[in-house]
């Protein structure tokens, strides 16, 4: 096994929004451990992080806050989707019932070889082709 483990959105959300102090304590510990290779994410998770930043949550942030961010985060290993992934995800939806874009997210789990992945949206405990889900709160 890789020990490898992959970051949902909303881990990277939780690490820079302080309005929940437990999660966000959890949140930069699995960062952490990403940025020293344990961990993985995708330019999906990037992009919903981003966006999310910008648009949803209670203290919003500016381009050059976010960019800084990005900056900061930029040693995490990425996987970039490709059609394989596309068809993957529609998979994914078929045999688990996930929306898309939560297809995406194991897809791309499956394919960088990660045991886990670290998600407060997906099923805790819930296997997906071989990828098993955790929730840190």
């Amino acid at each position: 096994m890789s020990g490898l483990s992959f970051l949902d959105t909303n881990i990277l959300v939780y690490a820079y929004d302080p309005s929940e102090p437990h999660k966000q304590k959890a949140s930069k510990e699995l960062v952490r451990g990403a940025l020293l290779g344990r961990s993985m994410i995708s330019v999906q998770v990037l992009a919903e992080f981003a966006s999310t930043l910008l648009h949803k949550v209670a203290v919003r942030r500016t381009a050059d806050e976010i960019g800084i961010m990005l900056d900061i985060l930029s040693p995490i290993n990425v996987v970039v989707p490709d059609a394989d992934m596309v068809r993957r995800a529609v998979e994914a939806h078929a045999a688990y019932g996930v929306r898309f874009y939560d297809g995406m997210i194991i897809a791309a789990a499956e394919r960088a070889g990660c045991e886990r992945i670290w998600s407060e949206d997906l099923n805790a405990k819930q296997e997906y082709f071989g990828v098993v889900v955790e929730n840190p709160f």
